[in-house]
């Protein structure tokens, strides 16, 4: 396993992620040890989780894999060998804490209290805010995104949360902070807030990252670079379609998009298009094309750790390999010509 930095901490996080939200609903409690127990004897020692999971998301399954990875913690009595993240959720769910949803001081108070119970432990060691306040240009909603907010009550929002987690930070029951599915003007006041009123700094920010989703490129990577606040990439196998099961309208039963409940934005024909275009390149060079997408991520400059999931151990641990895969440039070309070709599929 290869380990990165975690923003200016002290923290050593596995390069491979490990991304947990089928447990609940597509994995059971003792698939999710097992997946747990393998990567961790692999060298994969960042676990990334979250209070709405598992997923897709129902009042339900709501917390379900938090409290999974808390039994986990309980029955292997190894927290102290894990660096955990978990977040808050912003507003959009109306079944999580009644409506009241907003990221502020009253709702993280909330939200981190239940986390920690859940979790059976004391202290989360990355503490992220899912999503922004005022909205965000992920799960579909790039083309419509028009940012349109009273800057000065978001500034003043901000410094409120940043407060609030420096003092749970004093408290010990987070250790560090960081961002989800946020813009390079969002992370860049998110730091400068920090800088100029001694708050606690953000770590790291939670975005898509894969193949076909590189929307991260090229403002935000050159934030997480040279600010030192690199990239958790979620859905690096692009919720699993570049692997091909979903081509051509099939639905395979009991994968992820059969249980969904809302529209797939990611589902449309350029999509099918970009996809055998990567899965021919991969088999041109002798390569898996799940294990080609996931290198490419690794080897970004601005990538901390890629958060894979699985719903198989097969997966899993093809996944995981991926660690050892490096890239040709003739690889690297074919993948800048398919992305000219196809430079925003959804």
């Amino acid at each position: 396993m290869k380990y990165k930095k975690l923003g200016r901490t002290d923290l050593d996080v596995s390069l491979i992620g490990l991304g947990t939200m089928t447990w609940g609903r597509q994995n059971t409690q003792d698939e999710g040890f097992e997946q747990m127990d393998y990567a961790l004897d692999k060298g994969v020692n960042f676990f990334d989780t979250a209070e709405m999971y598992a997923v897709p998301p129902t009042p339900d399954t709501y917390g379900k894999t938090e409290a999974i990875i808390g039994n986990w913690f309980a029955s292997r009595n190894n927290r102290e060998k894990v660096i955990l993240a978990s977040k808050i959720a912003g507003p959009g769910l109306k079944w999580i804490r009644g409506g009241d949803y907003t990221i502020d001081r009253k709702n993280i108070l909330a939200a981190l209290e239940d986390s920690l119970t859940r979790l059976k432990t004391d202290y989360i060691d990355l503490y992220q805010l899912h999503w922004p306040n005022r909205g965000s240009y992920h799960f579909g909603q790039v083309w419509g995104y028009a940012p349109d907010f009273d800057k000065q009550a978001v500034e003043d929002n901000f410094i409120e949360v940043l407060e609030t987690l420096q003092g749970l930070i004093k408290e010990g029951k987070i250790r560090h902070v960081g961002l989800s599915n946020e813009t390079a003007w969002g992370t860049s006041k998110w730091l400068e807030l920090a800088e100029k009123h001694n708050l606690p700094r953000m770590a790291s920010i939670q975005n898509e990252y894969s193949l076909m989703a590189r929307h991260f490129e090229p403002d935000l990577s050159e934030i997480a670079i040279h600010e030192d606040c690199g990239l958790l990439a979620w859905s690096p196998l692009t919720r699993g379609m570049i692997s091909g099961k979903y081509l051509n309208g099939a639905m395979p039963e009991g994968t992820r998009l059969s249980l969904e409940t809302r529209g797939e934005h990611r589902a449309c024909p350029q999509t099918d298009a970009t996809i055998e275009a990567y899965i021919a390149l991969a088999k041109e060079h002798n390569l898996d094309v799940c294990q080609m997408a996931l290198a490419f991520v690794n080897q970004q400059p601005f990538m901390t750790s890629n958060l894979i999931g699985a719903t198989t151990m097969e997966q899993l641990k093809s996944n995981i390999a991926s660690i050892d895969i490096g890239l040709s440039k003739d690889v690297m070309d074919g993948i800048k010509a398919i992305r000219k070709q196809y430079p925003m599929p959804f």
